[in-house]
């Protein structure tokens, strides 16, 4: 497929989109597909958490919260132990500004947003195996024999789950902009 029928074929899809729907539900999904909601609400969201987890992890409780859970992590249990819970803690911290800082630059640069979703993607896996590898985050229940739970921990801990597919969303959305751009130069 050439560079100009790739460019007609996204852009005709969103235009047919809006044109090919007739029920008021497919109207409305149109119309929120149309003003980019999803993208705003996630990439929004995205941003506000980095930039307030990354600033928590900057204080001392923000620190030792965290210690538990990198202290059992197969992929970065060394971390605190080369820098220690504070510096390391403000390492993780600085990430997610940084990130958080490289999503809002991507509206007007979308290269740079995907290189945010790239870090944020890599974040939130190796925060969602932490569901897996910290102990108390799956529970028994008394009195129910044989059934486990995720703790409050555990379901602390499995949203990141849900943050990792908003990354590759972010990816996804800042490319398909990304490639729009470069077939329009």
């Amino acid at each position: 497929m050439s560079l100009t029928s790739s460019r007609n074929v996204i852009n005709a899809e969103r235009q047919d989109l809006s044109k090919a729907a007739k029920s008021n539900l497919t109207q409305l999904a149109a119309w929120v597909n149309d003003r980019t909601v999803p993208f705003l609400v996630t990439s929004f969201g995205m941003i506000v958490m980095l930039l307030w987890a990354g600033s928590y992890k900057m204080t001392a409780p923000g620190a030792e919260g965290i210690v538990p859970l990198v202290c059992n992590s197969p992929l970065i249990w060394w971390h605190f132990k080369l820098f220690g819970p504070y510096i390391g803690s403000d390492i993780i911290g600085l990430t997610e500004i940084s990130a958080a800082t490289l999503i809002i630059v991507g509206y007007f640069k979308p290269k740079v947003g995907i290189l945010g979703g790239l870090i944020t993607s890599l974040m939130f896996f190796i925060t969602s195996t932490m569901v897996i590898t910290t102990p108390g985050t799956i529970i028994s229940v008394p009195g129910i024999h044989g059934m486990r739970y995720m703790s409050f921990l555990g379901l602390f801990l499995f949203k990141d789950v849900i943050s990792l597919g908003v990354s590759l969303y972010l990816i996804s959305y800042f490319g398909r902009k990304a490639i729009i751009s470069e077939n329009n130069d």
